[in-house]
This record gives C-alpha cells, structure tokens and sequence, in this order.
C-alpha cells in the first residue's frame, strides 16, 4: 500500500481481501491444531451452520461488522480469511471515519437500533459515554474473556458488565521518530521536555522540519495532550480520583496545564501544510525522513512502516516531561470488538472469537500486520517479527515499571471538544492557558452528565 492508498475512506461496505503487509513479513502457521469447529452449531444446538458442510460449521452465514481503517487492516483481514477457510462465515466490514463525526455515527445508530454484527470501539471513558447496555452484549460468561488481563478488562466492564474484546495490542500515546536525522546530527533520544525541544531547534537550523501536525484530523491532535498524562501522573498520584470528583482541574494544576502549553513551544517547528496535513500524510512523513517526530498513537506503526525503507529507521519514545530520571509512557488499552445484543449470529461470533485469539490466529494477525504495543492477552508473547520500535524501545518502558493507563481508562470523564481545542492551540489560534479552562469547563458538562458533582 502506498501513500495515497491508505487516505480513502471506504464510503459503503467492502469484501475482505487479503495484503499481507506491515511491521512483519508475515507468519507461517500451518502446523496449527487449532479445531475450528469446537465451537460450532452442533455444540450449542444453533442450526446456523446447516449448510451440510461439517468441516466449516458457518458456511452460508455473512458477519457484518464496523471499524475504522486502523482497524480494518492485514492483520484482520488475514485472521478473518483464515477463519473463512476453517469456519466458513464471512465478513462483510463497513470503514468509519475517525474522532468526533464517528462518534457520532455510532450513538446515531445504537440508539435507532441499526449495528452490525460486532464492531471496532474505544474501551475506556468513550464506551461509558455510549451507555452500552443499550447496544452491546455482555460476554462476562464467555469462555474468552478468561484470556484477557485485568487491566484491559477494566476498561471495558461498567456495573459488573463485560462488553469487550481485545481487537489489537495495547498502544501507547508517544513521539515516533526518524531515526536516521538522530544519528545524522547525533541527538539523544530526549529524557525532558526542554531537551525535547533543544532537539527541535537542532532540526530545525539543519533544515529539517521537527514535528508533524495533522491540523486536517483533528483527533490526532490530541496525542500530545493525551500522551503527557504519564507527566501529570507522576507528579499527582491521586490525579484521576480528584479529576473525576472535580477537585483537580487542567487549570489548577501546573502539570495538567502544561500539557496544554507544550503546545506553543512547538507552533515554529511544525510542517508547513499543518492546518491541512491527514494521519495518512503523517504516516508518510515519518515513514520517509520527510519529519522527523510526530505525537501519535502507536496503532500507526505498521501503516509508517509499509513505507518505510528500514523498519529499525523508526523508534518511539513517550512525552517527556520535566523529571530525567522519570521519563515514562501513557499507555492506551486496544480497541475493542463489541457484539450487538440482538445479533441473529451469536454462535458464529463465539466461534470467530475463539478462533480469534488461538495462538495461531494471534500470531498471524501480529506475523502479517506487527503490534501497537505489548499484548494484553495472558501468557502470549509477541512474535520476533514484531519492529523494534515495540520489542526494544516501548517494552523498555513496560520494564522498568514507568507506565500508566491513560486517563480515559482511570476516568469517564472526557470533554468533547478536546481534539477541536488542541487543533486549535497547535495552530496558534489560542493558548495553552485559554484551552487548560476551556477543557475545564466542557469536562463539567461531561461530568454534570455523568452525575458528577463538580463546581
């Protein structure tokens, strides 16, 4: 795939095919065991597999599931064509936009009752604000969710509920960076945020543009905010629990304003077309030496590396903060798959799902598309395809204990117009200290919304 491939947003559904590209060069898993019928219709008494195939339970049947483009990606379409070939269901995917507009999309439709089979969503403060009840299965009896760890299933269980499945890795929210203008003019990996900037500036006089802002996503914008949380944290252990009671607001606290304000140091050193610059353009950026670092989510890291010439040319470190000796990660729990409640398919879901997270399927999945980060599934390790930019640089982190969940995942309370307010700071429009209070305020709304009792 190249540049201008990954920018089509597919409008109406589409038939999975099969690339097998990304991080990896692929996997070769045909000695697996795994019995795809162990779960199928003669188990449960369903007649949903009635084709009169015995070998693949679910012929006849097509799943109809929603993602978007991160989602619906090698690594997915390889695990749901290998499930085609031992299960016999099809996938029919229809590709959403991004950010706020898909939010929107999915509580238009959850509430007119109009959801696929299962689909791709946030775990975290996002699910909450869906109220899930409405749409989404609990799958707390499902033999699957034995696999999961405690961390990930937090983030997707309200009132005793599990509505998610793990539908990736884990992330980070990060700097990925181009190697190569480090050894060139041989810069440190960054360990506070002034040093971060000094950096910038050595970019910046050798003619290189530092940081990549996609102003025309307006969702990206938000990873630098977003991705500091490890800096607030650090300094306000009880950050969370007062954010959510709203006795700690952006504007009170030094370190929560100041992922606003890190903002404005880097307003010189941005790309030129940054107002209109997309993901797709980023991943191409960095891909190629055309930036040197961009804060995003590390979900794009097999998309960077389809174009890159050297996947050891692309690194990551997280947000630094003002703390050398603390230099951490805010880290993101996958996306999920969620399962519509009145799905006529359940039996072949389970079935999918099972085959899902096999060690076959899981190593196919990170063997063709790599991973955002570590695994969130017990006792599965990564396979030595994987870049090192997850294997070396973000498992150092994981390591040495400097992570923390994002705040989405400690909290249900997220404004709604954050990624509008962080578009608007990276471009200049307003400053960091306007923002800190204007996000204050739209977390109340959030929060009054909630229940909560903020002043």
């Amino acid at each position: 795939m190249k540049k201008k491939v990954l920018s089509l947003i597919l409008a109406g559904t589409m038939t999975l095919g099969l690339a097998l590209t990304g991080c990896s060069g692929g996997s070769d898993n045909g000695g697996s065991d795994y019995d795809g019928g162990s779960t199928a219709a003669e188990d449960t008494g369903s007649d949903e597999g009635g084709s009169g195939d015995g070998d693949k339970p679910y012929a006849g049947i097509t799943l109809k599931w929603w993602a978007g483009n991160a989602e619906n990606n090698p690594g997915t379409q390889a695990v749901m064509e290998a499930a085609t070939e031992k299960l016999g269901m099809e996938f029919e995917v229809e590709v959403n936009p991004g950010g706020s507009e898909g939010d929107n999309i999915i509580k238009t439709r959850m509430a007119s009752g109009d959801l696929p089979d299962f689909m791709a969503y946030n775990s975290g403060s996002k699910l909450y604000d869906l109220n899930p009840s409405r749409g989404f299965m609990d799958i707390s009896d499902w033999d699957i969710v034995d696999k999961f760890d405690d961390a990930f299933l937090s983030s997707v269980t309200i009132d005793g509920a599990v509505y998610g499945a793990p539908q990736s890795s884990t992330q980070a929210g990060a700097v990925i960076y181009y190697k190569p203008d480090y050894e060139e003019l041989k810069l440190e990996v960054p360990h506070t945020w002034d040093e971060f900037v000094d950096n910038c500036k050595a970019l910046s006089d050798a003619g290189k543009t530092p940081v990549y802002f996609t102003g025309g996503e307006t969702w990206a914008t938000q990873v630098l905010f977003l991705g500091d949380y490890y800096n607030i944290a650090a300094a306000n252990p009880t950050f969370a629990d007062d954010y959510t009671e709203g006795k700690a607001k952006y504007a009170d606290v030094a370190e929560a304003t100041r992922s606003w304000t890190k903002y404005e140091d880097l307003v010189d050193y941005l790309n030129a077309d940054k107002s209109a610059a997309t993901v797709t353009d980023g991943n191409f950026a960095i891909a190629t030496g055309e930036a040197t670092h961009w804060f995003i989510l590390t979900q794009q890291l097999p998309l960077i590396l389809e174009n890159a010439e050297n996947p050891d040319d692309i690194g990551v470190f997280g947000v630094p903060g003002d703390d050398a000796d603390n230099h951490g990660l805010t880290v993101w729990e996958p996306m999920s798959w969620y399962v519509n409640k009145d799905t006529e398919n359940v039996d072949a879901i389970k079935a999918f799902f099972e085959f899902y997270y096999s060690e076959e399927a899981l190593d196919l999945y990170f063997g063709t598309y790599g991973a955002n980060g570590p695994s969130c599934i017990k006792g599965y390790e990564l396979p030595e395809s994987v870049c090192s930019a997850v294997r070396v640089d973000m498992q150092k982190y994981f390591d040495d204990g400097k992570t923390v969940p994002a705040l989405e995942y400690q909290s249900p309370i997220k404004g709604t117009t954050c990624e509008q307010m962080t578009t608007a700071v990276g471009l200049g429009q307003m400053s960091g200290e306007e923002a800190a209070a204007m996000y204050d305020d739209d977390c109340k709304k959030s929060a009054v919304q909630l229940g909560y009792d903020w002043k």
